[in-house]
């Protein structure tokens, strides 16, 4: 790892560089995802429906994961899954999108990828490339897997999985702009899928139980009450 980047990751931990320097430093790619909208759904369904939710999450990550990688860490709704086969964590990224997609009365989940060194520290690790990691999935839209040109150019032949560019993008803190690219899964999203817009469950619209029309859109809903929430204030849920 460059000194620049021994010294930040120093800062991170608190430390001096010559303790960081005297860290091991490991070659890995994280896959970071978290649930998008699951603020919304606590809000809906409160604190026991939030937690139900993370537990399925859970589970569903634990059955996405391959030998040879490792959930690193759960904080909340955020994933950070490790390994030190990119191709094998870009694998690992869209069983888990695809998962979910099937998981029902569920979040749509977002995710980011990277991979470079880290230095390892008290069971997890920190560096600048967890921390793109973690901007990069930030950046990402609900159902969108997002990976930087060092994981394209390392995984870009898995299977019938594709890469689109999405070009260069800004990040907070990178000085320079960072290419990126969307993960497509095979077959894309699922055509009869829709996103409840008040608690942000994913539905699918042949066996939502209320829709409704507004403007030029119909909406599919997972239950009477949020349909109901809709129909009192759809602009405030229209647009998301």
């Amino acid at each position: 790892m460059p000194r620049t980047a021994v010294a930040g990751a120093a800062r991170q931990l608190g430390v001096d560089s010559n303790t960081a320097n005297g860290l091991g430093e490991v070659d890995l790619a994280f896959l970071i995802a978290d649930l998008s909208g699951f603020t919304a759904l606590t809000e809906t369904y409160g604190s026991a429906g939030g937690a139900q939710v993370l537990t399925r999450y859970g589970g569903i990550a634990e059955r996405a994961l391959e030998p040879g990688a490792r959930l690193v860490e759960r904080a909340g709704d955020e994933l950070l899954i490790a390994d030190a086969d990119v191709a094998r964590i870009v694998r690992i990224a869209v069983r888990l999108r695809m998962a979910i997609e099937q998981e029902p009365l569920f979040p749509s989940v977002r995710a980011g990828i990277h991979a470079g060194p880290v230095l390892e520290y008290r069971g997890g690790y920190v560096g600048p490339a967890l921390s793109l990691a973690r901007q990069v999935a930030a950046y990402a839209r609900a159902g969108e897997i997002l990976c930087t040109e060092a994981v394209f150019r390392r995984a870009a032949n898995v299977g019938d999985i594709e890469f689109v560019a999405v070009g260069p993008v800004r990040l907070w803190n990178v000085a320079e702009p960072v290419w990126i690219y969307e993960v497509i899964p095979p077959g894309q999203r699922d055509p009869g899928s829709a996103v409840d817009p008040v608690c942000r469950m994913q539905v699918r619209a042949e066996t939502a139980p209320a829709r409704l029309p507004y403007k030029d859109r119909t909406y599919w809903f997972c239950s009477f009450d949020c349909a109901s929430a809709f129909a009192e204030r759809p602009d405030r849920y229209a647009s998301t």
